[in-house]
């Protein structure tokens, strides 16, 4: 009797060593489609996006400064903050080029937002 018992424990724990290996290989695949990959797309935009940008442009650095390129190089950019000073920055602490669009937008959707308050 001891053996028989021996013998199905053995067995139960064996189904559930590949229940434990699919649930691993499930955990890492939901991993990878809800973070990982969406993270590898965005910093392909975000590369392509700094390797598009030209003199004239306007852009915010990874710090917060708002400027206006005005030389790009290789690696690097030079960046007007202020009337007379320019910066120079590298490439990858660029984060967004600013959009003047979507500043307008932005406005008109604030000013609607204000005029239906004042209506209610």
């Amino acid at each position: 009797m001891n053996f028989l018992t021996i013998m199905l424990q053995a067995e139960a724990q064996q189904g559930s060593q590949w229940s434990f290996w699919m649930m691993m290989i499930l955990i890492f695949v939901v991993m990878w489609l809800f973070m990982i990959r969406p993270q590898q797309k965005k910093q392909k935009e975000l590369e392509n996006q700094r390797k598009q940008m030209k003199a004239g442009d306007k852009v915010v650095t990874a710090g917060g400064i708002h400027g206006k390129i005005e030389k790009v190089q290789d690696d690097t950019m030079t960046v007007e903050i202020a009337k007379g000073v320019s910066i120079k920055i590298d490439k990858s602490s660029v984060f967004a080029e600013v959009q003047p669009e979507k500043k307008a937008e932005k406005k008109e959707a604030v000013k609607e937002q204000k005029e239906e308050v004042k209506e209610a």
